[in-house]
């Protein structure tokens, strides 16, 4: 008897602390719903622009946890009429989750339109509100908000593969030879590559049979039989979004080669078609240093800004290398860095001092942007 006593307040004082524990996790995990939304107003009217930096700011009153630690919010979207019971789209707030307010891209919010429904360069209305929790049982906001959105020109069927052909294009007019853009992300596309002045080129999604056209209208990608020129005969880089319909033309002026040790251009690389840039038989020697021979490259173009005037762009390491090559491929990726002498750049193979050597950059589809150094001779 004695003994059964004993179990039972033992069983007693289990069950009093797992309800007690049971009790203090939830209480851990209560937050209270947003009350207010502050930003955008109700029934904002927004037409989405096509600049990559374009966005929406998002702002609500904060919520309360029981616990007074931090609240998780998503910004949710719902087709006008929903009851977010599943929502269209649902992101986190800034500071993965942790701020009351959150910037939302002119690109997402498309995304976010299309999934309600409406067409491109339509417009339509959806509606908005914050969900809150502590990661797990999110509350509904009180309040809901509604957009009137005009959604971008961009494509429903994005090509799976974009090729640059024409009479004023590098391959010319003949389909066969056009040239293959760069999938960077899903429905968008860049090219480096020469077109001449006053001569069509246009755009297609194959290299034979019946094939799909675009050209390039003030800036938008469209979909016809139409061609577009240009008024410099030069190499250029040219972007395409599909998903929002935009296109960036960029005239690429030179490619040079910085070298790190005397903070000098040595040489300039010339365009040799395809995307790749060259200097050939080139002269080079290692800077003496106090604790040695000093190697460090990385290369920079030069560009033209939106006004017409040369602006610059660096191309260092992608991987952070600070070693000396030790014959992996990856070691000579590229990848656009800030400005900077010292940081992001590789350093020339030691064969390489006092040699002749010939720099190599490729801007191609078929891989990786890389470069390479090869040594032609001794000086």
């Amino acid at each position: 008897m004695k003994t059964l006593i004993i179990k039972l307040t033992i069983l007693t004082s289990l069950l009093i602390a797992f309800a007690g524990c049971e009790d203090e996790v939830l209480r851990d995990t209560r937050v209270t719903a947003v009350q207010t939304l502050y930003e955008p107003a109700d029934n904002k009217v927004l037409v989405l622009q096509t600049s990559a930096t374009a966005s929406e700011y998002f702002e609500w009153e904060p919520a309360k946890a029981e616990d007074s630690g931090m609240v998780l919010y998503e910004v949710a979207f719902d087709v006008e009429g929903g009851d977010f019971s599943a929502p269209i789209y649902k992101m986190a707030s800034d500071n993965n989750g942790g701020y009351n307010h959150a910037s939302i891209t002119h690109k997402q919010l498309n995304k976010i339109c299309a999934l309600a429904g409406i067409g491109s360069a339509e417009t339509g209305k959806i509606i908005w509100t914050v969900f809150s929790s502590k990661g797990i049982n999110d509350l509904k906001g009180e309040e809901v908000r509604t957009m009137e959105i005009t959604r971008l020109a961009g494509f429903a069927d994005v090509p799976g593969d974009v090729f640059v052909t024409g009479a004023g294009s590098e391959g010319g007019s003949d389909l066969a030879n056009a040239s293959i853009m760069k999938g960077v992300a899903p429905g968008e596309f860049e090219i480096y590559t020469k077109l001449t002045a006053g001569e069509e080129y246009f755009f297609t999604d194959g290299k034979a049979g019946e094939t799909r056209q675009f050209y390039i209208d003030n800036g938008v990608i469209k979909e016809g039989a139409s061609t577009s020129t240009v008024e410099n005969t030069a190499v250029y880089r040219i972007n395409i979004d599909f998903t929002v319909g935009s296109v960036v033309m960029t005239e690429i002026v030179d490619f040079q080669l910085h070298f790190a040790p005397t903070d000098e251009f040595l040489y300039s690389l010339a365009y040799q078609g395809g995307g790749i840039f060259k200097a050939s038989n080139q002269p080079l020697e290692f800077k003496q240093e106090g604790w040695g021979r000093d190697e460090r490259y990385k290369f920079r173009m030069t560009i033209k800004d939106a006004d017409g005037n040369d602006a610059y762009e660096w191309w260092g390491t992608l991987n952070q290398t600070d070693g000396r090559p030790t014959g992996n491929e990856e070691y000579y990726y590229m990848a656009p860095v800030a400005e900077s002498r010292w940081d992001d750049k590789w350093k020339f193979d030691g064969i390489m001092d006092m040699a002749y050597i010939d720099v190599i950059a490729y801007f191609w589809a078929e891989g990786p942007y890389t470069h390479n150094v090869i040594k032609v001779g001794d000086q």
